[in-house]
């Protein structure tokens, strides 16, 4: 099964997205399709042995929305020189055809140029200019744009035109509306045009200030008709229908005043039709502005990556563009820049702010054989390195991509929306068409009628309908992104919001992850430095974890450690060596018992200890007690906050541990936890969340995203705790880049925040429709109330679409730093 992504052209409303996806449901091998109507993309899973990618570009363009294959090759624009004519392009057409990984390649004679696409996992840029240099060519300059770029600059220049023919309807729909009005509330028009002396003049003036108006709305007469007959009526034949009517009853009574019928000139609905026009086109550039701010968190992720970077060849320092940079390649990274690909510390030394990636505000040392990553920022030292994976397979290109998918999915919220919408148009043409023939059989007069049919059909919004969802869903995610809580799709984010239990995975969740010293109790005649540099000298030639926190407690401290001989491990006990010519012990109670080694003296404590879920280590020197070093994986400083946080969002907290019950209550206890399930082997850990899940509750299991892995899958909604770069991001629904649990509320915060949001947005969707629609059908009206104009109709239509991107975009000030919500929405 093939997952391919197409841009789509040509959309302007939730009926036109409705309906191409109905139309490629229907036909066979295509399993799924999802039209996204915010971001304009289209994501098709097919079987190619039944449908090919083509025939599903066909099949939508012949309802009238091309599709563009949103192309996974790297594209290319090298400049050659050395070309002499015809024969010498086409030699390198042909040869470079040939080579694996090149999908597509023309040469201009007249511009000296190659435009190539290639795959960068098949063949090397390098390899492609080794290609030309060898046929006798000199490759130049790269210029490279990706498939994002690509997009981000037609989108850009479909914005300009959109200003373009906006300021053209504009500077016609003034004047048109001052003259076609003006003289019916008392504004001064020139003698020259006056409709009681000069009616004719009156007429054709609108008519010619009309016709620039409905050339810069030419696409809603092409895009409308067109849908029309292909059977899917979308917005645009809506608008195209109105002001049609109104544009052809307004040549109709020039006609009329033509052929000396002063009295029609009262029934001119030229301003109708410009104006409607100019104010559809306004509201379709607020929100094409609106749609560009949804995807800000995407753009502001790509331009975290440097432009360039240092290429070490012999001796050489080439600066290259970051595309041209390739696996294997040695870079030089100097200081206040940041790292172009991931990669590999060759040699120097420095620290590197990773940030944007974990979240960790302190700079972390890099020396030889550590990783590094794209984006991150070298502070201090200048080193070489290594470029391991470069292009989209760096931990950034995985983010964004990961932003991209879930930006681009749906949630099932906008089912209903998805529904209303595939009958929206039909139904409310039919609405218009009554209203009208109604009005017209009451009154018997037509421009009455018209004014009702034209008022209905531009007052309904499907893009409202349509845009309620996906933009809500862009700017969520896109938020969380910024602040690395990756949400990886829709439907995470919708049942995000319903969750009622949180289930914290102790070990890396709750704790650290690793063992540290908590408590050193000395025996009579030891001081803590005494014992402490006594069992750190003991344990340094330890590899146990628990040993290895007392080592590094000591140097932390400052404390000189002695030398050891004769050092044996003891299996399950502890260890036996000697230090400075004394013999020493380490273990645990049975070692001390089975060495006839009183514990009487701090066994009280001990027990204290081990009650408070710490591991006691017992030392001895000469066959005497030296004393008691605690050990415990210690709870992280914002665990206890991160539990306060779920408990006021009104969620059931639930530790789960392999600890007995008594070490884990009191670890539960030190973090506000009251509900434990202890003694769990990992291999249970997804049943003991389907049994939540099977006595009615909502879960959420938190985790760090490779043990927990079946836990995160089973649980409703699936959190993994880890760096950025752990790509066991696959197992989880969310993903905490930050290893901060205090990014747990705020990504269940921001779901509750924005599902409301696009709540908000389907219900002003709605209700704007269903008291709209009949108030310009001339309910109100009927009942000696006052009639909706077109003019009037048309603003509104247009206020709708650009209010639900404003309230999406609201989302942008949500606040991470202390989730309130306390209930479900």
């Amino acid at each position: 099964m093939k997952q391919q992504v197409y841009t789509v052209e040509n959309m302007t409303c939730a009926a036109c997205s409705a309906r191409i996806e109905k139309i490629l449901s229907r036909k066979n091998g295509v399993n799924s399709a999802a039209v996204n109507l915010a971001s304009e993309k289209l994501t098709v899973q097919f079987d190619e042995d039944t449908i090919t990618s083509q025939q599903i570009m066909d099949a939508v363009a012949q309802i009238g929305y091309p599709l563009k294959e949103l192309e996974q090759d790297k594209q290319v624009t090298l400049g050659i020189s050395g070309m002499t004519c015809a024969a010498c392009s086409a030699r390198i057409e042909k040869v470079l055809a040939k080579q694996p990984g090149i999908s597509r390649i023309t040469v201009n004679l007249a511009t000296e140029q190659a435009a190539i696409a290639y795959d960068p996992g098949q063949i090397r840029l390098h390899d492609i200019k080794e290609k030309i240099h060898a046929l006798g060519y000199e490759p130049r300059e790269v210029e490279k744009k990706s498939a994002a770029e690509d997009a981000r600059a037609q989108k850009e220049k479909e914005l300009k035109r959109q200003w373009a023919k906006l300021i053209v309807a504009i500077i016609f729909a003034v004047p048109l509306l001052y003259i076609a009005m003006g003289p019916m509330v008392g504004l001064p028009v020139p003698g020259a045009i006056h409709p009681d002396v000069y009616p004719l003049r009156f007429a054709l003036l609108q008519l010619l200030l009309t016709l620039p108006i409905i050339a810069a709305g030419y696409r809603f007469y092409t895009s409308g008709t067109r849908a029309i007959l292909t059977g899917g009526p979308n917005m645009d034949s809506l608008i195209a229908m109105g002001t049609a009517a109104a544009f052809i009853y307004s040549l109709y009574s020039t006609f009329r005043i033509y052929q000396g019928d002063g009295h029609a000139v009262h029934a001119l609905y030229f301003e109708s039709a410009g104006v409607i026009i100019a104010l559809i086109l306004l509201g379709k550039t607020l929100e094409a502005i609106s749609k560009g701010r949804t995807g800000e968190a995407v753009r502001k992720l790509m331009n975290l990556a440097p432009r360039t970077a240092f290429l070490i060849r012999g001796d050489e320092e080439i600066e290259i563009p970051l595309e041209d940079v390739e696996m294997g390649d040695v870079l030089l990274v100097r200081p206040g820049t940041s790292i172009p690909v991931d990669g590999v510390v060759l040699d120097g030394h420095s620290a590197v702010d990773e940030s944007m990636l974990t979240g960790e505000s302190m700079p972390i040392d890099k020396n030889a054989g550590d990783s590094v990553y794209a984006a991150t920022v070298n502070t201090t030292g200048a080193f070489r390195m290594r470029a391991q994976k470069v292009g989209d397979d760096t931990a950034l290109a995985q983010i964004i991509r990961l932003v991209e998918e879930a930006q681009g999915s749906k949630a099932p919220i906008a089912k209903l929306a998805d529904q209303v919408s595939g009958i929206f148009v039909p139904t409310v043409f039919v609405i218009a068409l009554i209203a009208g023939i109604a009005w017209y059989l009451g009154t018997r007069d037509l421009s009455f009628a018209l004014t009702i049919f034209i008022s209905v059909l531009v007052i309904a919004c499907p893009c409202a309908l349509g845009l309620a969802t996906p933009t809500a869903i862009m700017v969520g995610t896109g938020k969380g992104a910024e602040h690395g809580i990756l949400i990886k799709s829709g439907e995470a984010l919708e049942t995000a919001h319903r969750i009622d239990t949180v289930v914290l995975d102790k070990t890396g969740t709750l704790t650290l992850g690793k063992p540290q010293v908590t408590d050193i109790l000395p025996a009579e005649g030891m001081t803590e430095e005494d014992l402490l540099a006594l069992a750190a000298s003991a344990e340094s030639s330890s590899e146990h974890p628990l040993g290895q926190a007392i080592v590094s407690h000591a140097k932390e401290r400052g404390l000189a450690l002695s030398d050891t001989s004769e050092f044996k491990a003891i299996s399950g006990r502890g260890i036996h060596t000697r230090v400075d010519g004394r013999t020493v012990l380490a273990g645990n109670r049975q070692l001390m018992a089975e060495s006839g080694i009183s514990l009487l003296t701090l066994q009280a404590e001990a027990d204290v200890l081990a009650d408070m879920g710490k591991t006691p280590m017992f030392f001895a020197a000469d066959n005497k007690l030296a004393g008691i070093i605690a050990v415990a994986d210690v709870i992280k400083d914002s665990s206890i906050q991160a539990v306060k946080a779920l408990r006021d969002l009104g969620l059931q907290v639930v530790m789960m541990t392999g600890d007995n019950q008594k070490t884990a209550r009191a670890i539960a206890a030190q973090a506000g936890i009251n509900q434990v399930i202890s003694d769990v082997l990992p291999e249970d850990k997804a049943k003991k969340v389907a049994d939540l899940q099977q006595a009615g509750k909502r879960v959420a299991m938190v985790g760090d995203g490779i043990n927990d892995a079946p836990a995160l899958v089973q649980a409703d909604v699936g959190i993994a705790i880890g760096s950025g770069t752990d790509v066991a991001m696959e197992s989880a629904d969310i993903v905490l880049m930050h290893s901060d649990l205090m990014d747990v509320p705020a990504a269940i915060a921001l779901s509750r925040r924005t599902i409301k949001t696009i709540k908000e947005n389907l219900f002003w969707a709605f209700g704007y429709n269903v008291l709209g629609i009949p108030v310009a059908a001339g309910l109100l009206h009927l009942f000696g109330g006052p009639l909706l104009s077109p003019m009037i109709a048309a603003a509104a239509m247009s206020f709708s679409s650009v209010s639900v991107l404003l309230n999406a975009l609201r989302l942008k000030r949500f606040s991470f730093k202390q989730p309130k919500e306390a209930t479900n929405d």
